[in-house]
């Protein structure tokens, strides 16, 4: 039985082009082994309740209608790239019952424990969502030097183009995680990240998480649209949200 790990970590975001705006906050994230039951602390359930959770049904498909690692396996074969050894899922859990991921990562591993495959899947605040294939031209292990590349497929912020491209950098190491994302699209453009220390998750971890960061994802959504608030006032265009694209998944 695998553990479940606790990214007490943080997110920076920094913005590209004439309007400048950059913001820093915690984060927690939880990565586990999607395909297993794992061994977890009372407070956090794995598609049941809890005071934390991660359910399949928000992840791998539509939100809401997510199938889990089943999901992976169908978009690696469609796309005639091996299947995993091993498939975990690196997102934010719901937090009483509530969840918005603005990305979470299906992290695929082979049976050498090397990661070959990242997706990324990124959900805008109107519930679309569109999932992004990395992995390196000759599929080798993904390392922290690689810059994989990436068009921009989904409207995420309506202060930023949907045109443009994604470099997506990931370390990822049995103690920490450090994940890149640089959107450059016409003169602008935003990098983010996410960066924690890797630790067994905890009743005190997730007890002390919602102290220190209360309501989860209502918080995240609260200062994302303080951010946009924030840009509006700047003066930033603000762009109309265009139709979702059809397609799941692109790399």
């Amino acid at each position: 039985m695998s553990r479940v790990d606790h990214i007490a970590g943080h997110t920076w975001h920094g913005r590209k082009g004439a309007v400048e705006n950059a913001f820093r906050y915690g984060i927690d994230y939880v990565l586990l082994d999607a395909e297993t039951d794992p061994q977890s602390p009372r407070l956090f359930g794995r598609n049941r309740a809890g005071l934390a959770s991660v359910w399949d049904s928000d992840h791998g498909g539509p939100p809401k209608h997510g199938r889990g690692a089943a999901w992976v396996r169908e978009v690696l074969d469609a796309h005639g790239l091996d299947s995993p050894a091993r498939i975990e899922l690196l997102a934010q859990p719901r937090i009483l019952g509530h969840v918005f991921n603005p990305v979470a990562f299906w992290i695929c591993r082979d049976a050498d424990g090397n990661v070959p495959v990242v997706i990324a899947e990124v959900t805008n605040t109107y519930g679309d969502r569109h999932s992004y294939l990395c992995h390196r031209d000759d599929l080798a292990p993904i390392t922290a030097q690689d810059r994989l590349s990436a068009r921009k497929i989904l409207h995420v912020s309506p202060f930023q183009r949907v045109e443009g491209s994604y470099e997506f950098r990931f370390d990822l190491r049995a103690d920490h995680i450090g994940i890149w994302i640089d959107f450059t699209g016409g003169n602008g453009g935003v990098t983010a990240t996410l960066v924690g220390k890797r630790r067994p998750l905890s009743n005190r971890g997730l007890v002390r998480a919602c102290l220190r960061r209360p309501f989860g994802s209502r918080r995240v959504l609260a200062l994302i649209h303080w951010q946009a608030l924030k840009l509006w006032w700047k003066g930033a265009q603000f762009r109309p949200r265009p139709e979702p694209p059809t397609q799941e998944v692109s790399r």
